[in-house]
């Protein structure tokens, strides 16, 4: 593999659909990074992963891959890297030993020894058919077979929506484990703020197939900030100073994009540090600019 800065650099990338525009998106997921990729279901997310696969053709706008032109050297890219999708994409005859058995042939570094190691981890069967697994253990069985052939990027779409808040934790650890290797990156995409926060590195934030925000996220969270304020307070801040405000009975929770320059122009209000569930939530909402 050649040299690269970024795992992914996405520049202007367009796909329209009929009511749907994924809107001249640019970012980049540095290499030996963990990039949350985060957005209401709509947003766009499952669209941009399936560009970047080459499942969906762009209209618009170029995706490199690990410095690799992503339609051109599509068949390099795809040795070096595993996807892992909410659904099983595997018949659900089949079981473990048959998956070790057709990856084989499938991918020159796929190592048996890795795979099974996963599975016993996991506490996975082989020999029970995939049609009996539940949801929990047809995600591991998923990254199980993605973390065995060696690969340098890992591109989830939801992968953990759906399962309980051990199996969770347990996959985190994994992927956590997986980037002790500077040379691997991980994209995932998630609404399940509290993961993301947990393990990212940097977040790209999309809202109706427009970027919204992207960056490191602990300078996202550090900028960010909640106002709390009485009705009094809130009837004297700027509408340009915030990007929307919950109104509650008692006042308002107002988000502030700089913290820092809210906490001088409005002294006496208090600032609550922030997550990232609060910023998608405000963001979401900034079309009412007020919302209860």
């Amino acid at each position: 593999m050649n040299d690269y800065a970024n795992a992914i650099e996405i520049n202007g990338l367009t796909k329209k659909y009929d009511g749907f525009t994924l809107d001249k998106l640019s970012f980049n997921v540095p290499k030996g990074s963990i990039m949350g990729f985060i957005g209401q279901n709509g947003a766009g997310k499952s669209t941009t992963i399936n560009t970047i696969l080459n499942i969906v053709k762009a209209d618009e706008g170029s995706i490199k891959v690990m410095g690799l032109d992503h339609i051109k050297d599509e068949n390099e890219i795809k040795r070096n890297i595993a996807a892992v999708f909410d659904e099983l994409p595997f018949n659900e005859q089949l079981n473990a030993n048959d998956i070790d058995f057709i990856f084989q042939d499938l991918f020159e570094n796929w190592d048996s020894e890795t795979y099974f190691g996963y599975l016993d981890r996991f506490a996975l069967p082989r020999k029970k058919k995939f049609g009996q697994f539940s949801k929990g253990m047809k995600m591991k069985l998923q990254i199980a077979s993605a973390l065995s052939h060696g690969a340098k990027l890992l591109i989830m779409d939801e992968a953990t929506t759906g399962l309980d808040p051990v199996v969770r934790n347990e996959i985190l650890d994994i992927f956590l484990e997986y980037l002790q290797d500077e040379d691997n990156s991980i994209l995932m995409s998630s609404h399940i703020t509290s993961d993301l926060e947990k393990i990212a590195d940097s977040v790209t934030f999309i809202d109706k197939g427009k970027l919204l925000l992207t960056g490191y996220k602990d300078d996202i969270l550090d900028s960010h900030g909640i106002l709390k304020c009485t009705k009094k307070d809130f009837a004297e801040i700027e509408k340009s100073d915030f990007i929307s405000a919950r109104l509650t009975d008692f006042g308002a929770d107002v988000m502030v994009a700089d913290r820092r320059a809210a906490a001088k122009k409005y002294s006496g209000i208090t600032i609550d540090k922030t997550t990232l569930e609060d910023i998608m939530l405000f963001y979401v909402s900034r079309g009412k600019k007020e919302w209860r």
